[in-house]
């Protein structure tokens, strides 16, 4: 995702070291940490906030009203106060939202569709990366889709990548049988962790994000995030520029993309169906 933006800062004439500085802060998937890191932010006085996941835009936001703040990665902006409406955020945030509690229930009938007999299916999710109201959007959005599909959905909540190897313990123990790993900071961090232990577990599983599936986990579907990310360095362009965030409207994805890993389906003794391999934008051999 990175070098996608750099890709797109430097066709728009940006060129880090010589024309445009760029301080870097790392939460390293603890959201706790948001805060301190963005007052540091804050207190260098720079131009422009680059937020990562929603829970640092919205300590952005507390830390400053004046400074503009981009977040490429919105789960609900309107809903979780960050702006006011899509169309005129009326505020200093503005970005790209990726539709994600939307996504909950192509994810999990694409999960039945791989596993066709899994009767009980986990998410795995990190609660701190969602606004209350998001949660429980996307956890409705899942248990409705599982009873739907004839399955029963058990939600395993993990704060820290120190939780992972418990996590998959208690879901194995509990008889799961695939799994869906919601967004996060951390689940994006821990991806090939997450995927490792779903192998090793002999779990089928499913996330946003396509390099989950680069990394040996079964599937992603989601927006495609170097587009979101090529498409930011637009807003960065803009807003250096002059622009004013409050204008600036919040985009939606445009490009989603299916990514079946056929070696990890092999490696668990699936076959997956002509037909869905027909749906993949990509099937990694």
């Amino acid at each position: 995702m990175r070098d996608a933006f750099w890709q797109s800062m430097r066709e728009h004439g940006y060129f880090e070291g010589q024309n445009i500085v760029v301080e870097y802060r790392s939460a390293e998937g603890r959201i706790e940490r948001f805060p301190d890191l963005i007052a540091d932010l804050v207190l260098l006085k720079v131009d422009l906030i680059i937020a990562g996941p929603p829970a640092g835009a919205l300590a952005a936001k507390a830390a400053t009203t004046t400074i503009p703040i981009l977040c490429f990665n919105m789960l609900d902006p309107v809903g979780d106060g960050l702006v006011a409406t899509l169309a005129r955020p009326g505020g200093n945030i503005t970005g790209l939202t990726t539709l994600a509690a939307e996504l909950v229930p192509k994810s999990l009938s694409l999960l039945k569709e791989a596993v066709p007999k899994a009767s009980r299916i986990a998410a795995l999710w990190q609660s701190s990366a969602f606004t209350e109201r998001t949660a429980a959007d996307m956890l409705q959005r899942a248990e409705a889709t599982a009873r739907t599909l004839g399955a029963e959905l058990q939600l395993v909540q993990v704060r820290s990548a120190e939780d992972l190897d418990s996590a998959f313990a208690a879901m194995t123990t509990q008889g799961t049988e695939a799994l869906v790993v919601l967004p996060g900071p951390l689940v994006f961090l821990g991806r090939r962790r997450i995927a490792e232990l779903a192998g090793l577990h002999r779990m089928p599983s499913i996330s946003w994000f396509r390099e989950f599936a680069d990394g040996g986990g079964l599937m992603a579907y989601g927006a495609n995030f170097n587009d979101q990310w090529r498409r930011g360095a637009t807003y960065v362009d803009k807003i250096l520029k002059g622009a004013k965030p409050a204008d600036l409207p919040i985009e939606q994805p445009t490009k989603f993309e299916l990514v079946i890993n056929l070696k990890t389906a092999g490696l668990l003794g699936l076959t997956i169906a002509p037909m869905m391999l027909a749906q993949a934008d990509e099937v990694i051999e």
